[in-house]
Formats: structure tokens, C-alpha cells, sequence
């Protein structure tokens, strides 16, 4: 027993989300329970308007949870400061950039802010580690490029530079691969697989690309109306728990192949 809890690096227990104001109360979701194991690809998928970005932005602390109790190694995030939260999660998420004039390695850099002194002076190690996470992802080549100039795929790398430069033990990232077309959808799903497996981080995405979730995902989030299930895919398949998350009128879930397809 003792062995499987040391794994476990973030749990959620008796979870409600929404929000919350003088006047009332909004649940999202409720009852959400489950466990992330340390060095995973974890992909947080569910219908639009569910509750995934929320859930996300409970996660990170961002937004606070109506009641249960969020742990990240083993620790109450609420009871965490904000300086040891940022060096333990790093997150990516989905606002416009407000620092496109930077350079390419300037914005990775920023990564390396929980470990900073007050003036934000790097290191001869903090230079090592951002170096370190611009190879990681292979955009070493475009360090002096200032982020205007770059694609949107290009800029989905260097923003999960800056999270590795952070040096966290959890990534949580959500919808990275908005606005990409298909092949830097899947390019960047697999990256995050890689990184996963060479980093031994834990990296929780939330995502509408649930096919390729599927394919690569060690363990998948699935949120529905009134239930949630954190489980390998191959499980959560043999369970039927894809075949009710859309309505059926027009797709179904294929079994024997592992994704959706038109009715």
C-alpha cells in the first residue's frame, strides 16, 4: 500500500467545482475523485461545456473548489504557498501571449522565475536548465526568434519549454493543441508522451483530440453530466465509457478500432 501512495502525485477527494458568489452557488461538477501517478501522459477529455477548463483551473489553484480537498505530493494545494506551488506545477495555458516582442529564449527563461533572485538575474544552471528545455523539445534553432515571428505550433513548443524550465514535477496544459491542423496536433501529443517517458514528469492535458488521447494516454480523465472516470484507456473502453459521450444521432464509438466515427 505504501508503495502505490508514494506514486501518486496528484489527488483530487470529494471534489465539487464551479463558482461561487454572494449570492449563489454554481456546481459544475461534483463528487470527482482519482489519483495521478507520478510520470504520466493524462488526458482530461469530455464534451464542450462539461467542465474540463474549470476543473483545470481548480487543479492549478486558480480557481477555488467549492468543498472536497486537492493534494499535490502527498500536500493540501491550500495549504501550499504560491513560491512552492511554482516549483512543483508548471502550467500552459490557453490566453493570448502578452509577451510576443520577447525572444524565444527570453520567454523560457521566464520559466525560471520561482528560482530567481528578486531582480530575475539566471544563473549559470538556470542557463543550463532553459538550454536544456529548448533541446528537450527541439526548438534550439529558434532561440533568437522573437515569439511574434513564430507559427502556432512553433509557439506551442517554446510555451512547453518554459514549463520544463520551470523544472516542476507535474505540467498541466490546457487544449495545447488549439489551432493546429492535424499533423502538429498529433506531433505535439507525442512530444508530451516523450517528454513524459524521458523526463518522468507528469503531464495532465485536457483536450477535444480524443482518438489520439486514446492512443497515447497513459491514463484518461473522462468527465461526463454526472460521473467522471480516471482510468487506462484500454479499461475505460472495455467499461463502455466512451460510447455515451456524445449523443448517438449522429457518432458512435467504434470498439474494435478505438475511436469515433460518423453514424
Amino acid at each position: 500500500m505504501k508503495k502505490e501512495t508514494s506514486h501518486i502525485i496528484l489527488k483530487a477527494e470529494q471534489l465539487s467545482i464551479g463558482y461561487k458568489t454572494k449570492k449563489a452557488e454554481t456546481v459544475i461538477a461534483s463528487d470527482i475523485n482519482f489519483k495521478l501517478k507520478k510520470g504520466q501522459l493524462i488526458g482530461l477529455v469530455g464534451a464542450n461545456g462539461i467542465g474540463k477548463s474549470t476543473l483545470l483551473r481548480t487543479l492549478i489553484k486558480v480557481q477555488p473548489a467549492l468543498s472536497g480537498s486537492i493534494s499535490l505530493n502527498n500536500k493540501n494545494i491550500n495549504t501550499t504557498s504560491t513560491q512552492d506551488l511554482a516549483k512543483q506545477l508548471s502550467i500552459v495555458l490557453t490566453e493570448p501571449l502578452t509577451s510576443k516582442n520577447l525572444s524565444v529564449y527570453e520567454l523560457v527563461a521566464l520559466g525560471r522565475h520561482p528560482y530567481t533572485n528578486w531582480i530575475g538575474n539566471l544563473t549559470d544552471k538556470d542557463n543550463t536548465i532553459v538550454r536544456e528545455s529548448l533541446a528537450q523539445v527541439n526548438i534550439t534553432d529558434l532561440k533568437d526568434r522573437r515569439c511574434y515571428e513564430l507559427s502556432d505550433g512553433q509557439l506551442q513548443k517554446v510555451m512547453i519549454a518554459r514549463a520544463l524550465a520551470q523544472d516542476t514535477d507535474v505540467i498541466v496544459l490546457d487544449e495545447p493543441t488549439t489551432h493546429l491542423d492535424m499533423y502538429h496536433k498529433a506531433y505535439i501529443l507525442k512530444l508530451l508522451k516523450k517528454l513524459t517517458e524521458k523526463t518522468g514528469k507528469t503531464i495532465l492535458f485536457s483536450s477535444h483530440e480524443i482518438d489520439l488521447a486514446i492512443q497515447l494516454c497513459d491514463t484518461m480523465i473522462v468527465m461526463k453530466a454526472n460521473e467522471l472516470y480516471c482510468d487506462q484507456p484500454c479499461n475505460l473502453i472495455s467499461k463502455g465509457v466512451f460510447d455515451t459521450l456524445f449523443p448517438e444521432d449522429l457518432i458512435v464509438f467504434d470498439k474494435t478500432i478505438g475511436n469515433f466515427r460518423i453514424k
